[in-house]
């Protein structure tokens, strides 16, 4: 079997910087143990699976080299990435397993506008224990969702300095920890680790800010915020809150494509 493969560099203009994820091509339905193997072999954060049902309809999955995950954005603006730059087409829409149907469409400038579900977290009081240890620093607040806790810090700068035992963390498996703070240059800024579900930090992660653009439109009273994921490749999102959806604006560059032999 031969499979086209791209590698997408996502949320940023540049190549090395933002996420990167794998986008491959069906031509027909693949099982799950191979696409798993692919994620594997790729061993990037993300890769999607991407079958096109009609002109601007296509079912995506996501793997990551652990798992299968319910939800991912960056390999999602990977994918439409890659079907705007091959079809002459503005918008495009995405079944997904676990959060709908999602619609892309294609902007001025390089962005690509994604119309996300919003997620946006519920303050907890029942805070897990581990915290108190995995964490060199501790939150002010604490909320979940169903993909994550959101662990909302005083200063910035926390998000830089803080230490974190993803070994420990990984007892919170499925949920993921996103930490996250007012900026001075942007609205927000945020990082992200999976240990138990993709790897240690995840560069750059959309689906989160789904959840975060919401709880930080209510903090700083604006719809309109400009998001920043202080990973060491860091990226931008443009995010506007809505009560039933988030959008949320990228770019994307391609690093490289070719195919895959199985």
């Amino acid at each position: 079997m031969k499979l086209k493969i791209y590698q997408i560099d996502a949320f940023t203009n540049e190549v090395f910087k933002g996420n990167y994820a794998a986008v491959v091509i069906l031509q027909e339905d693949l099982d799950e143990s191979t696409m798993q193997n692919i994620a594997i072999e790729n061993n990037l954060s993300e890769t999607a699976f991407i079958l096109k049902i009609s002109d601007d309809t296509y079912t995506i999955r996501w793997f990551s080299p652990i798992c299968e995950i319910d939800f991912c954005g960056h390999a999602t603006l990977a994918s439409s990435f890659v079907i705007f730059e091959n079809n002459n087409i503005d918008t495009i829409y995405f079944n997904t397993l676990k959060v709908g149907k999602l619609e892309i469409q294609k902007q001025e400038d390089n962005y690509i506008k994604m119309i996300f579900p919003n997620t946006k977290p519920t303050i907890i009081k029942d805070i897990p224990k581990v915290f108190a240890k995995a964490l060199s620093i501790q939150p002010k607040e604490v909320l979940q969702n169903n993909q994550a806790y959101y662990l909302i810090y005083k200063n910035e700068q926390d998000i830089y300095d803080i230490n974190l035992d993803l070994e420990a963390l990984k007892q919170l498996k499925p949920y993921d920890i996103a930490i996250s703070a007012e900026s001075k240059k942007y609205d927000f800024i945020t990082r992200y680790f999976w240990p138990a579900n993709g790897g240690d930090e995840d560069p750059v992660t959309g689906s989160i800010h789904t959840a975060l653009a919401p709880y930080w439109k209510d903090i700083l009273k604006k719809k309109d915020l400009v998001a920043y994921q202080a990973s060491s490749r860091g990226g931008v999102l443009k995010c506007e809150v809505f009560e039933d959806k988030v959008i949320i604006l990228g770019q994307a560059v391609k690093y490289m494509d070719g195919y895959i032999y199985i």
